[in-house]
């Protein structure tokens, strides 16, 4: 059964950073949450991509307040610099850590920190970001990190995050989704401690694609074939604008709190609804050892402190 997005609350006044917001389902979100009158910093690695994004929300809202902010989330010292700027400018009401790889590399590679690539892109990143810009988010904020429903088909080696025993392309792509959710649920839980008005919500988008997707200039162009293969899985697939709504009620509606895990409601595909995450997830003891490994390979405590 189709359903129809849901209404974003109003957010005209609202400054909200997409990491990620190039392509895909931060494209998306941002795209939405500038319809809805928020003011949308869109970061990625690529300032022409960048620029696309913008052009192509432009061509639909002219009016849409928009800014970009080049970022390569695997490397710390652009994560660095890019906090900087963000700390130069208004607080901010919503931070969607969306940024990530999903077409990660066959052979185990290294970030230009000496870190396994998509665990520094898919979570270190946006440790060390939030780290920096906690204190900068607005009374009332909500940060959203993306889990995903591979968190559900594999297991953690929290003694082997970097993956130095062995590596594979699939086990990379998981292990980083469940140190995502480890690490947003374990935020929550350290805001709640410290009495700080924001809240961590974690929310995965199902199985959405590329080939369900409509058509945008320079952000999602598939190919005949790719969009002919995607369309064979259109009974447990969806569109990546359907898969950011789950993102977007997350970070908007009135009845989501801190600590909270959302996604569709048929698992791969639907409307956002309230579900559980694995126990993996939400264990803390897991937890604080994540956190201990990603303050030290960070090189950066994350205090977390009223």
């Amino acid at each position: 059964m189709n359903w129809y997005p849901i209404a974003l609350p109003p957010q005209a006044g609202r400054r909200v950073l997409v990491t990620g917001a190039n392509a895909g389902l931060g494209f998306f979100t941002a795209a939405r949450l500038a319809g809805a009158g928020a003011h949308v910093v869109l970061s990625g690695r690529s300032p022409e991509r960048l620029d696309a994004a913008v052009a192509a929300i432009r061509d639909v809202r002219p009016a849409a307040s928009l800014e970009t902010l080049v970022i390569d989330q695997s490397s710390l010292d652009s994560v660095a610099a890019g906090a900087e700027r963000l700390l130069a400018g208004p607080r901010l009401d919503g931070v969607v850590a969306n940024a990530g790889m999903v077409h990660t590399p066959m052979t185990r590679r290294e970030s230009l920190d000496g870190h396994e690539l998509v665990l520094a892109t898919n979570v270190l990143g946006h440790f060390a970001m939030l780290g920096r810009l906690l204190p900068h988010l607005a009374p009332g904020a909500r940060i959203v990190s993306l889990g995903s429903l591979s968190t559900r088909l594999s297991t953690f080696r929290v003694d082997d995050l970097r993956l130095e025993r062995g590596y594979d392309p699939w086990r990379a792509y998981a292990q980083s989704k469940i140190a995502t959710q480890v690490f947003g649920f374990e935020l929550d839980r350290r805001l709640r401690a410290a009495a700080l008005p924001v809240a961590s919500v974690v929310a995965h988008p199902g199985y959405s694609i590329s080939g369900r997707t409509p058509y945008v200039p320079g952000v999602n162009e598939p190919s005949r074939g790719g969009r002919f293969a995607d369309a064979l899985q259109a009974a447990f697939a969806q569109g990546k604008h359907r898969g950011a709504e789950v993102v977007l009620y997350a970070l908007t509606a009135h009845d989501v709190e801190g600590g909270q895990y959302w996604g569709p409601r048929h698992l791969t595909r639907g409307e956002p609804v309230l579900q559980n995450p694995t126990r993996v997830s939400t264990d803390p003891d897991i937890a604080a050892r994540f956190w201990t490994f990603a303050e030290e390979v960070t090189g950066r405590a994350f205090t977390v402190d009223g």
